[in-house]
C-alpha cells in the first residue's frame, strides 16, 4: 500500500512540474515594432521624432528617413506615441505578435493645424447707409481670435463714382481714422481679418455710407506741407478742405466758374504741366503734354482761363500758347520780340486783349504790357523796370489792370523783395494807384487778384525777411482806387484766387 501511495505522489509532482515549466516560456514571447513618420499633407520624412509605447517599452528616435525600430517588445496590445516639437503628438495602436514585425505609419500634423481662424469682423461705425459723414471719419468694427492670436485687419474702401480703392492695415486695432475722403460720394467698406497661422482671410459684410456734400468754397490757395505746395479751398468762415495730396507738388490754383473746375500746376516727372480738377479735388486730369509750362522760377509762373472755361493760356519761356480745356488744339499765340521770358499771362473777359509780364532769365528787367489778339502792343504798364513785379489781373470791364511791384527796386539772386506793393492801373489815364499804403513797414504785398465784385483785392502778405509765414489778406477798394479795410482771412497761405 505504501508503494502505491508513493507512486501516485510522484506522478502528481511530475504533472505540477511540467505545468509550471510552460508559463515562463509563454511570458517572454517577443516581437518587433517598426514604423515611418512623415508630415501630414506633404509626406516629408521627419527626423528625431520620439517614439514611445504604452505599456512602456524602450524609447527610440526616427532617423533621417523618418524610420524607427523597437525590438524585443513583449507581445501584446500597445499604444504607440510620436512626439516632435512644432507638431501635434500622434498616436497609433499596434499589436505585437510573437517573433513577428508590426509596422505603423504616422502622419504628423503641424502644431497649428487645428488653429481656428479669426472671428468674422462686424462693422459698427459709420452705421450702414449713414449720411453726411465727415471727410475725416473713424471706422469702427469688432473682431477677435479664438486662440488670442495677433490679427491683421485689412480695410478697403471703394466709391460709387470711379475705380479709386483705398486700402489700410491695422494690427489688433479695431478702429481706423480715414482722412481726405471726397465730397458727396457713397463709400463701400469691408474689413478682412487674418492671423499668423491661417492663410485665408475672413471677410466682414460690406457696409456703406455717404459723405457730406461739397461746400461752395470760393477761396483757393496754397499751403506748403513737408516741402510740397498743397492746394486748399476755404469758405468765408475759414472752413478749409485739402484738394491735392501732400505728397505731390501742386500750386497756382485758378478756379473758373463756367467750367466749374480748378486749373493748377503740378509736376509730371521732371516737367511742370497744367492740370484741372473738380471743386472738391476729384477727377484730376492733365491738360498740357506736348509743351510743358516753363520759364523763370516756376513758383512765379501764372496762367489764365478764358472766361467761358473753354481754353487756357500759358507760357513756355518766350512763347505764349493756348490749349483747349480738354487738352486738344495746342496753338502758338505769341512770341516775345526781345527774347524775354513770359512769366505771367491773363486774358480779358471778352478776349479782346491779353496782359503779359516778361522778364530776363534772372527775373528782373520786368515789363508789363497788353497786346491785342494779333500781338500788337496796346498798353505799357511797366517797361524794363528794376526789381520784381507780377500778379496780373484784369477788371471785368477791361478798364483796370492789377499788379504788384517792389518799389525798392532791390535785386538779388534769391529774388527777395523788400517793399512790394499792389497797384491798380487805370488804362484810360495811364495812372497807377497804390493800394498797399496801409500795409506794415517791412512787409510785402504780392500775388494779387480782384475779388468777384472787384470791391476788394485778395493778396498775400509776409515779412520781407524771406522766411516768415505768408498770410492771405482781403483789401477793400474805394471808388477812387484808394485802399480801405485790410482783413486777414487765411493764415499760412499764398497763391490765392477768389471766384
Amino acid at each position: 500500500m505504501k508503494t502505491i501511495t508513493n507512486y501516485l505522489l510522484l506522478a502528481f509532482l511530475s504533472i505540477v512540474t511540467l505545468t509550471c515549466s510552460e508559463d515562463p516560456v509563454e511570458s517572454i514571447a517577443k516581437g518587433t515594432l517598426t514604423g515611418t513618420v512623415v508630415e501630414d499633407g506633404t509626406n516629408i520624412p521627419l527626423e528625431n521624432v520620439k517614439i514611445s509605447t504604452n505599456p512602456n517599452s524602450s524609447t527610440v528616435f526616427t532617423n533621417a528617413e523618418g524610420n524607427f525600430m523597437l525590438e524585443e517588445i513583449l507581445v501584446g496590445q500597445y499604444s504607440v506615441q510620436a512626439e516632435l516639437d512644432g507638431y501635434l503628438a500622434a498616436f497609433e495602436s499596434a499589436e505585437i505578435l510573437r517573433e513577428s514585425t508590426t509596422n505603423v505609419i504616422f502622419e504628423m500634423q503641424i502644431e497649428t493645424a487645428n488653429n481656428l481662424p479669426p472671428v468674422t469682423p462686424v462693422l459698427i461705425s459709420p452705421s450702414d447707409n449713414a449720411n453726411d459723414v465727415s471727410l475725416e471719419t473713424e471706422l469702427v468694427w469688432s473682431g477677435s481670435d479664438p486662440e488670442g492670436d495677433d490679427i491683421t485687419y485689412t480695410i478697403e474702401l471703394r466709391n460709387d463714382l470711379d475705380d479709386e480703392l483705398l486700402t489700410f492695415e491695422t494690427l489688433n486695432d479695431t478702429t481706423l481714422v480715414v482722412s481726405n475722403l471726397r465730397f458727396g460720394l457713397k463709400y463701400f467698406w469691408q474689413v478682412g481679418a487674418k492671423d499668423d497661422v491661417n492663410e485665408d482671410m475672413v471677410l466682414s459684410q460690406i457696409s456703406s455710407f455717404e459723405t457730406i456734400d461739397s461746400p461752395d468754397n470760393r477761396f483757393v490757395f496754397v499751403r506748403r506741407i513737408d516741402g510740397n505746395n498743397v492746394i486748399f479751398s476755404s469758405d468765408e468762415s475759414g472752413n478749409e478742405v485739402q484738394l491735392t495730396e501732400s505728397t505731390a507738388n501742386s500750386f497756382r490754383p485758378r478756379r473758373n466758374v463756367a467750367a466749374n473746375r480748378i486749373a493748377y500746376l503740378s509736376n509730371n516727372g521732371a516737367e511742370t504741366h497744367i492740370f484741372t480738377m473738380n471743386l472738391d479735388g476729384s477727377n484730376k486730369q492733365q491738360i498740357t503734354s506736348a509743351v510743358a509750362v516753363n520759364g523763370f522760377n516756376l513758383d512765379e509762373i501764372d496762367f489764365s482761363w478764358t472766361e467761358d472755361g473753354g481754353q487756357l493760356y500759358y507760357s513756355n519761356f518766350d512763347q505764349l500758347f493756348s490749349i483747349n480745356a480738354d487738352g486738344t488744339d495746342l496753338q502758338l499765340v505769341y512770341k516775345t520780340v526781345d527774347g524775354k521770358f513770359i512769366t505771367e499771362v491773363v486774358i480779358s473777359a471778352d478776349e479782346s486783349f491779353i496782359a503779359l509780364k516778361t522778364n530776363t532769365v534772372n527775373g528782373y528787367e520786368v515789363s508789363i504790357f497788353t497786346i491785342d489778339p494779333s500781338g500788337v502792343v496796346i498798353d505799357e504798364v511797366l517797361n524794363n523796370v528794376q526789381g520784381a513785379a507780377g500778379g496780373l489781373d484784369i477788371s471785368v470791364d477791361n478798364s483796370k489792370i492789377l499788379y504788384w511791384y517792389d518799389v525798392s527796386e532791390f535785386q538779388i539772386d534769391n529774388y527777395r523783395q523788400l517793399d512790394s506793393r499792389v497797384f491798380i492801373y487805370e488804362r484810360a489815364s495811364s495812372t497807377a494807384f497804390d493800394i498797399s499804403d496801409e500795409k506794415l513797414n517791412g512787409t510785402n504785398d504780392y500775388d494779387c487778384r480782384f475779388s468777384p465784385n472787384e470791391a476788394q483785392v485778395i493778396l498775400t502778405n509776409t515779412s520781407n525777411d524771406g522766411i516768415s509765414q505768408k498770410n492771405i489778406v482781403l483789401v477793400a477798394i474805394n471808388d477812387d482806387n484808394t485802399s480801405g479795410e485790410r482783413l486777414e482771412i487765411i493764415q499760412n497761405g499764398e497763391m490765392s484766387d477768389y471766384e
